[in-house]
């Protein structure tokens, strides 16, 4: 009998980097460090639709031969496991979990109720936001815990901080390379202000994966870059930190709609660098408004300009933060979310 099963998005054997399968390896990880590898089996959901009745076997014997099951699938997936698992556990009686990922699923279950019904029926849900917290609850769920993001990374010692910028401010985005992560916005930002003085006042380095439905639109906006603007590819998932030390702050301009608790803003942190971002829906989970960032509203892009060339003009507005972001970044060590996960498996 195992003591805990986990379904989720691991990829393995795969080079997959985006946040799901990101976090979710994590978490297993974690708890294999605190109940030992036998103690925890895995269960990859990469490519289920192909093979679903195996993963649908594998599923159900889980439910079998484990004290706990937690499943991390996304919105394709929660469709169908959660029934799948109550209807296993009609026989076996175990103590089922959903870890969310991402800020999505409050608007999701308000257009399926039905759903919404069944997962109440879990043991906890582990969401990693107030506003999803206090979003379920208003929905009539009272087994959500919170459980913030977490990332197994070393941050720098203070006295690595780079405490002394000067022109051209270098400022970076590091997430997937996306409309909707505000790339496009970012860009015209520095291009804006360096326009506006006629010189190169800042740059913008762009680090991530390219969405793969979004590789023309990356192309032409590529074509428009001016040399103060350079997409750097994807960072090898262990160099973020050592990455990220080097820029002045990081831009975080998304308008992405399920955006949760962003890995990228805890690598910066661990670099000790401020992110300036737009105010979504967890903005007030991880970022300390004047103190490990600066926000704007929610789709002003026309505040992100301002907000850069304010810094440049001031920089010890962000350098004065930096201290700040490596005290913030305690709160995502592994150790801190995985208490939380382990004081509800049996």
């Amino acid at each position: 009998m195992k003591k805990v099963s986990v379904i989720g998005l691991f990829c393995t054997g795969r080079d997959v980097s985006d946040g799901q399968s990101i976090k979710t390896r994590i978490l297993v990880q974690e708890l294999e460090k605190s109940l030992s590898e036998d103690n925890v089996n895995r269960i990859d959901t990469y490519g289920w639709k192909r093979h679903p009745f195996k993963l649908f076997s594998k599923s159900i014997t889980a439910v079998r031969k484990s004290e706990n099951v937690i499943f991390m699938t996304d919105e394709g997936g929660i469709k169908i496991f959660p029934w799948l698992l109550l209807g296993a556990n009609v026989l076996f009686h175990r103590r089922l979990h959903y870890v969310v990922i991402g800020g999505w699923l409050v608007p999701f279950l308000k257009k399926h109720k039905f759903l919404a019904a069944c997962l109440k029926k879990f043991n906890m849900i582990f969401v990693e936001t107030r506003s999803m917290h206090a979003g379920l609850g208003e929905l009539g769920f009272s087994n959500v815990c919170l459980m913030p993001n977490f990332k197994n990374i070393c941050p720098v010692e203070e006295k690595q901080l780079m405490m002394t910028h000067q022109e051209p401010y270098s400022f970076c985005t590091f997430s997937r390379v996306m409309k909707e992560k505000g790339i496009e916005d970012a860009v015209k930002a520095i291009e804006s202000v360096n326009n506006k003085y006629g010189r190169t006042v800042c740059t913008l380095d762009i680090y991530g994966a390219i969405d793969s439905e979004q590789n023309e639109w990356f192309e032409n906006l590529s074509a428009t870059f001016s040399s103060a603007i350079c997409y750097r590819g994807v960072a090898p998932y262990d160099q973020s930190v050592d990455i990220l030390k080097n820029y002045f702050a990081l831009l975080f301009p998304t308008s992405y709609i399920k955006e949760g608790i962003p890995g990228t803003i805890i690598d910066a942190y661990a670099a000790g660098l401020p992110v300036i971002a737009s105010r979504w829906s967890g903005f007030v989970d991880m970022v300390d408004d004047g103190i490990t960032g600066i926000g704007y509203p929610w789709l002003e892009n026309e505040r992100l300009e301002q907000i850069v060339e304010d810094v440049v003009l001031n920089p010890q507005r962000i350098l004065d933060m930096k201290k700040n972001c490596l005290k913030k970044v305690a709160i995502y060590m592994p150790e801190n979310g995985i208490e939380i996960l382990l004081e509800h498996l049996s």
